[in-house]
């Protein structure tokens, strides 16, 4: 798809990127232009905006699917090929979604409800079918150097109330902010959902769920509910000896 360009983001825009968790020094190593054309009718009427690094590969496939419904005020910016990428839809006003230089997510679905966001700074694998699900103003936000195994699925609540019979009261996670820094490895078939934060250098082990818990740095997390079996470790990409 051919996209025409036009100005670069004004300070407003930096400023929301920012504030929603992207990296000054990615930011700054981004040389980003606004889609204009081809986007439907109301999507500049309702606030909308678009930003690509020029050349990038953004199907229009995946646009046209999010825009099948309007919604307002929302922030894209791809700084990497989407290609690879299954689905991108919106459930709402006021998304923003950062897919930073170096994104390779496989087979990967991605929903980003209202008010929420999804922030990827860079060089992130996913080998295939990743869900990242940020909804009812929930965050992930993951730094630099992820490696992601098949069948991730990282969201910010479970998507139903669980309550207290006897109050009435919410007892499972709501628009959680899920936070992942650098160098994280997460194996098969992991589950990361609710307020939870993965520490520097740290690895989360296969079939793991890691659910409202923080896991610190340079730390291996494994088991149903996720604990720490291990500190003071780190990991390589490479497979050797």
């Amino acid at each position: 798809m051919t996209w025409v360009l036009g100005d670069e983001p004004s300070q407003g825009v930096r400023a929301r990127l920012l504030s929603a968790g992207v990296r000054q020094d990615v930011l700054d190593g981004l040389s980003l232009r606004e889609v204009i054309d081809p986007l439907p009718d109301w999507w500049s009427l309702q606030r909308n905006h678009l930003f690509v690094v020029p050349d990038v590969d953004l199907p229009a496939r995946l646009i046209e699917t999010m825009t099948g419904i309007p919604f307002a005020d929302s922030l894209f910016v791809v700084a990497s090929t989407m290609e690879p990428v299954a689905s991108l839809l919106v459930g709402g006003d006021g998304p923003v979604v950062f897919f930073g230089p170096e994104v390779n997510l496989l087979w990967g679905d991605i929903y980003c409800g209202a008010h929420s966001e999804i922030i990827l700074n860079g060089r992130t694998t996913g080998t295939g079918r990743t869900m990242l699900d940020a909804r009812n103003g929930g965050h992930i936000i993951a730094q630099p150097d992820q490696l992601w195994a098949d069948n991730l699925y990282l969201a910010t609540d479970d998507m139903h109330r669980l309550e207290d019979v006897a109050t009435g009261d919410r007892i499972n996670a709501f628009g959680g902010r899920i936070t992942l820094g650098e160098h994280v490895w997460i194996a098969r078939d992991a589950v990361v959902t609710g307020n939870v934060a993965v520490g520097d250098g740290s690895v989360i082990g296969m079939r793991s769920l890691v659910r409202n818990q923080t896991i610190p740095a340079q730390a291996a997390a494994a088991g149903t509910p996720a604990r720490v079996i291990r500190t003071g470790v780190t990991w390589r990409g490479e497979d050797t000896p």
